[in-house]
């Protein structure tokens, strides 16, 4: 059987099955955002994420420093999506000849403003050679109070369903840049086959058309992890009974919700929270604005869900939409359009095995 068959998630289902943990301060294993360990008044989250060079990123056009940012910070979301806070960190690369001392400075660089950004400390790790670029493989470790650890699996029936941020944003990104990266490279391939000695270093000052887009590139060079929505959450007075990070984007991440918490949800075509460059960009290459913001992923918003009751403080937090609410699992999980239709959600969302 071929492993993209499975996908990222049926793999790591596949393979972990059977496993049970043997130690009592296991408390929580696999199958969330984070490890969850218990040595004492305080429970100890760890998660690990690996990116590999021309899979996770291109460094055609992420910089060094940028890609130290983003490894960090989506580490970071993920003990933020478990309602933690973020301690340490150990990291691991592996690099080929082609890399430099001064490359590595800057990836360092990037690492450390976002571990200050948010307190927290790189205490080790591990470098190696490779032989097919770079890759690049963080833990971080945080901790949360007993009682107020969310898991995945506590959505109920009525819950509402709210999501920080915009979304789509990341991924029209990264579509730009893929578009950018195309045209560089025809016009390379152009010159090279007229020998156009002439054209070729002209390109060598190539200028992507990035003019009105920055907020797309930021969104998917400079992603930021949204502790501070913890921090209203709290301030409300609010515990959510579910919640994930938008790694791999919404359709997936509600559906991990739903199946471990035995639910269905209806989520509102209308509400979906959507930036005026994600809406301008999507027409621009004739693209359909809500699969973007539905399955595009790396935005590392918080998607969560919170008792009807607190519907009236919900709606008085900034920067935090309602997008729809849970149901009962035999009503399923579904999209409801604007003119009201119903369809199924699937995960269609970045699976990096396929």
């Amino acid at each position: 059987m071929e492993i993209a068959k499975l996908g990222e998630f049926g793999l790591i289902n596949h393979l972990t099955k059977d496993i049970k943990p043997e130690n009592e301060t296991t408390k929580y294993g696999i199958g969330d955002d984070c490890a969850v360990l218990n040595y004492g008044d305080k429970e100890t989250l760890v998660t690990s994420d690996m990116l590999m060079e021309g899979v996770h990123f291109d460094r055609t056009y992420i910089d060094m420093q940028h890609l130290g940012y983003k490894a960090a910070m989506v580490n970071i979301s993920d003990i933020f999506a478990m309602n933690g806070t973020p301690k340490q960190m150990i990291v691991n690369i592996a690099l080929s000849k082609s890399f430099t001392v001064e490359d590595i400075e800057m990836f360092y660089a990037g690492l450390r403003m976002a571990c200050e950004k948010w307190k927290v400390d790189i205490v080790g790790g591990d470098t190696t050679s490779s032989y097919t670029g770079m890759a690049i493989s963080i833990t971080c470790i945080g901790e949360g109070e007993k009682d107020n650890i969310v898991y995945r699996n506590g959505a109920k029936d009525t819950d509402l369903i709210c999501v920080s941020g915009d979304l789509g944003a990341a991924y029209m990104g990264l579509q730009l840049l893929e578009r950018e990266k195309s045209v560089y490279y025809q016009q390379v391939d152009e010159a090279r086959k007229r020998n156009d000695r002439k054209a070729l270093e002209e390109l060598s000052h190539f200028q992507p058309e990035f003019a009105g887009k920055e907020y797309l590139l930021q969104r998917q060079l400079k992603p930021e992890a949204r502790g501070d929505i913890l921090d209203k959450l709290k301030a409300f007075n609010i515990r959510p009974t579910a919640m994930i990070d938008i790694s791999d984007g919404l359709s997936s991440e509600i559906m991990h919700i739903c199946k471990q918490s035995e639910c269905g949800c209806r989520i509102y075509e209308k509400n979906l929270p959507i930036d005026y460059q994600t809406a301008v960009m999507a027409e621009e290459m004739n693209m359909n604005v809500t699969t973007c913001a539905m399955n595009g992923g790396e935005d590392y918003e918080l998607l969560f869900t919170v008792p009807i009751g607190d519907y009236a403080k919900i709606e008085d937090m900034e920067d935090v939409r309602i997008i729809g609410h849970i149901t009962k699992k035999e009503l399923g999980m579904m999209l409801i359009t604007r003119d009201n239709s119903e369809f199924e959600l699937k995960a269609q969302g970045w699976n990096p095995l396929a």
